[in-house]
């Protein structure tokens, strides 16, 4: 037998070393992950590589089993099983019933909104990375009686780097501290600093921490093994093509009845109890006679796959162990959203992948899906097992993962089992309920989805819009803040719309400069894998272009959201609780476009006071106010985008916050403008940028060089300059003077502005300032003093009848 990680070893150099049972336990593939090269591959996880139902099953039951010989019945009683999703779901499931009495949850990624977070965690070298846990049972965790919480069982299907548990153990710890816990892992591949890691924690929290697995080894990797891999990946996938491509099924699948049991939860999302466990044993017997029959008996079944689908692997290898003990030739393998290389070949783990669409609408927005070693595997049925939320019209399209399933073997069946819907008990403490999933385009934004995650509501059925002038008096007496309303979309004129078309192509090499720079300083200064918070929605287009960059210089994916922040009123506390809960705050960087008088850098540190692991510092790409530490330039120059509205910003309104429409467990609000699509130039700008990322590559690092050894501190020269203008011009009061380019525009765009002030000889960065500024009848006076291009000032004391600070009467726009 060729060892199926021979094809990898030879080309890479990685090696494994440890028991003598890890080569009939792993096999290796290549990742399509820059996080990653490798992949273990698992011949008995039942997710990969179909395997004998029994087979993946007795390897759950029997370290169940070794666990609980190692607590001895009491604490065994006392215990709670916590498995990973999406590969460890019935490993986890199989390892408490193997401790036969302890209630069992999974991690998950499917958000309920009913059913408050009890914790989550990141898992940093896989693909999808965010852990939810949502049990139905707000005192899951706390199981244990009056002797306190019994021990907490953590099963994964390898110990890599230990990277995963500890991130749980931390976040579990903090909210439900036990006095031990226990590591199950098929394989434990951790390095001995890996170990060390989880032996401090056990001398900082004073709990006994143990392992048990059925293996134990290391990964030896060459240094530059992540290169080799991509490299070794892209040149695989110019000498091959995926051999299936999308097509309708010849012959609809059958679809079988199972006769769930009414009220039994499809698995471990939300908790399985011992009393789950026995109505399901029970149970098992009369739905796999209805498959036998519904297949036509077991000779017309032939060699059949129990195919599972992703987090849901528990009741499709329980089904499939039924079938076994029926007599059918069975095998058990689960879809997986984790892109792996397929080479068909005896020393390669991987040797045929199916892709398709997903099709349980993710709330992490649609993406491709994958079944492994199906095609070739010699199934004459493959019989694919979703829940009720995965039966869409997707998974039946052509494309879909029934009709890819179809070129694989002669006969596809269909079984659905109920999703299960939590009814959350009522705690004695009330915690606010769970958010949701970030908005992605192009329901909410024309952005593409991957690009941003938009942690707002949407709002666009609401009419919020008002005529600036009503608007500004309405703030000015006190009577509304800015952010209850909108106003009135700004509709460029033709020639406004050329000026900006000159603009953007002028300077696109300019900002692609800057763009590079500041990412490139987040990456070395601030972490090496950001999540990148752009503040809606000025910053939002350069968190945009910030990711393109990563990707574009580094192959990295760096996760994007965009939060509501409003000045006076502080930063959306719900997104930050929903990052939190998602995100390591520590990698968290709040992006914004550029700094006026840093009214908002201000703004931002006192919000994040009350939430502690969040970085206040904002990366902005353009810092002419002397702000922030972490930028792509000081000067002040035009950035397009802050030339229009919506129509530059993925089409989403400034952000709402306003009480009727905003509850307290509520993200702030925006609009879509789906009816200015017409005139949408977000994608077009963001493309015009990305065009120039080569061209700058050698400036870029040029700039950060300089960067690094350059004293960077703010000096806030900005406001100073802010407070001497307002004294100056008799406003005396700061927040009506807008300095830079991109502020002056928003003044001219947004609010009734009283008059420009521009340093002389400014040049083309003010043309559309100028052309605004005649539209709306506003003065602009030349000035030598300025340190900035231009100031926006706002009318001092607006109303629709009222005079100015300079006596003199400001006509409606």
């Amino acid at each position: 037998m060729v060892w199926t990680g021979t094809w990898v070893s030879d080309r890479l150099g990685i090696e494994l070393a440890g028991d003598d049972e890890l080569r009939g336990l792993l096999g290796l593939a290549l990742r399509r992950n820059p996080k990653r090269a490798h992949l273990l591959v698992s011949g008995v996880l039942g997710k990969h590589v179909p395997q004998l139902p029994s087979v993946v099953h007795g390897h759950g039951v029997t370290l169940g089993r070794r666990v609980r010989a190692l607590l001895g019945p009491e604490e065994a009683a006392r215990a709670v099983v916590l498995g990973y999703a999406e590969t460890a779901t019935a490993l986890g499931h199989a390892v408490a019933d193997g401790l036969e009495t302890a209630p069992y949850l999974h991690s998950t990624r499917r958000p309920v909104a009913s059913v408050p977070s009890a914790g989550g965690f990141e898992e940093s070298h896989s693909h999808a990375t965010s852990h939810l846990l949502l049990p139905e049972d707000p005192a899951f965790f706390d199981r244990g009686g009056e002797a306190g919480r019994g021990p907490l069982v953590l099963v994964d299907d390898e110990f890599s780097t230990g990277n995963t548990v500890l991130n749980t153990l931390r976040d579990l710890h903090a909210r439900h501290p036990r006095d031990h816990y226990v590591i199950v892992a098929l394989v434990d591949m951790r390095a001995a600093g890996d170990a060390g890691r989880l032996a401090a924690f056990a001398e900082e929290t004073g709990a006994r921490v143990d392992v048990v697995a059925h293996a134990r080894g290391t990964v030896r990797l060459p240094e530059d093994v992540l290169a080799r891999g991509l490299r070794l990946v892209e040149e695989q996938d110019g000498r091959t093509a995926d051999p299936l491509v999308p097509c309708a099924p010849a012959v609809a699948p059958v679809r079988l009845e199972l006769g769930w049991p009414a009220g039994l939860p499809d698995g471990g999302r939300h908790g399985f109890t011992p009393d789950h466990r026995a109505r399901l044993r029970e149970a098992l017997p009369a739905m796999a006679a209805r498959i036998v029959d519904g297949l036509g008996g077991p000779e017309q079944a032939g060699r059949v796959l129990v195919l599972g689908f992703e987090e849901l692997m528990y009741a499709p290898l329980v089904l499939a162990r039924a079938l076994e003990e029926a007599g059918l030739d069975v095998r058990f393998s689960t879809t997986t959203r984790s892109p792996v290389l397929a080479v068909d070949d005896p020393g390669y783990a991987i040797r045929t992948r199916l892709a398709f669409p997903a099709h349980d609408d993710p709330a992490d927005g649609p993406g491709e899906r994958y079944a492994y070693n199906v095609a070739g595997g010699g199934f004459d049925t493959v019989l694919a097992v979703v829940d009720s939320a995965a039966d869409t019209p997707a998974l039946h399209a052509p494309g879909g993962l029934l009709a890819q399933l179809a070129t694989a073997a002669p006969r596809v069946a269909l079984a659905v089992v109920p999703a299960h819907t939590p009814v959350p008990r009522t705690p004695d403490r009330q915690e606010p309920p769970v958010l949701p999933a970030p908005l992605r385009g192009p329901d909410f934004s024309s952005y593409e989805p991957d690009d941003v995650g938009w942690l707002l509501q949407d709002l666009s059925a609401v009419r919020l819009e008002a005529p600036v002038e009503e608007r500004e008096e309405a703030v000015q007496r006190g009577g509304a803040h800015y952010a209850e309303s909108l106003p009135v979309e700004y509709q460029p004129t033709e020639e406004y719309q050329e000026l900006y078309r000159d603009a953007l192509a002028g300077s696109a090499a300019r900002i692609a400069r800057a763009v590079g720079t500041v990412t490139e300083l987040v990456l070395a200064e601030r972490s090496p894998r950001p999540v990148l918070v752009s503040l809606a929605r000025a910053g939002t287009p350069v968190g945009v272009l910030m990711r393109r960059w990563a990707r574009h210089r580094h192959g990295t994916e760096l996760p994007h959201y965009a939060v509501s922040i409003v000045r006076g009123r502080g930063i959306d506390a719900n997104a930050l609780r929903w990052l939190a809960a998602h995100h390591d705050p520590a990698d968290v960087v709040f992006v914004d476009g550029w700094t006026g008088k840093g009214a908002i850098t201000r703004e931002l540190a006192d919000a994040l006071a009350g939430f502690p692991g969040f970085d206040p510092e904002i990366a902005v790409l353009a810092d002419p106010g002397s702000c922030v530490r972490t930028y792509g330039t000081r000067e002040d120059f035009l950035i397009p985008s802050a030339c229009l509205n919506s129509t530059v910003s993925g089409l989403i309104s400034r952000t709402v916050l306003r009480d009727d429409l905003v509850g307290p467990h509520d993200y702030h609000g925006a609009k879509f403008y789906r009816e200015l699509s017409g005139s949408d130039v977000s994608r077009d700008f963001v493309a015009a940028v990305e065009d120039r990322f080569d061209e700058v590559a050698d400036a870029v690092d040029q700039h950060v060089k300089e960067a690094a050894s350059a004293d960077r501190a703010p000096t806030w020269e900005g406001w100073a300059a802010v407070e001497r203008i307002s004294e100056e011009q008799g406003i005396h009061d700061v927040n009506l003077v807008k300095p830079g380019v991109g502020e002056t525009t928003r003044v001219l765009l947004r609010r009734v502005p009283w008059k420009i002030l521009a340093r002389r000889g400014a040049g083309a960065d003010l043309a559309h300032i100028r052309l605004l500024a005649e539209q709306r009848g506003v003065p602009v006076e030349e000035r030598d003093d300025l340190p900035y291009t231009c100031v926006g000032l706002i009318h001092p004391r607006y109303t629709r009848g009222a005079t100015g600070a300079d006596g003199k009467a400001v006509g409606s726009a």
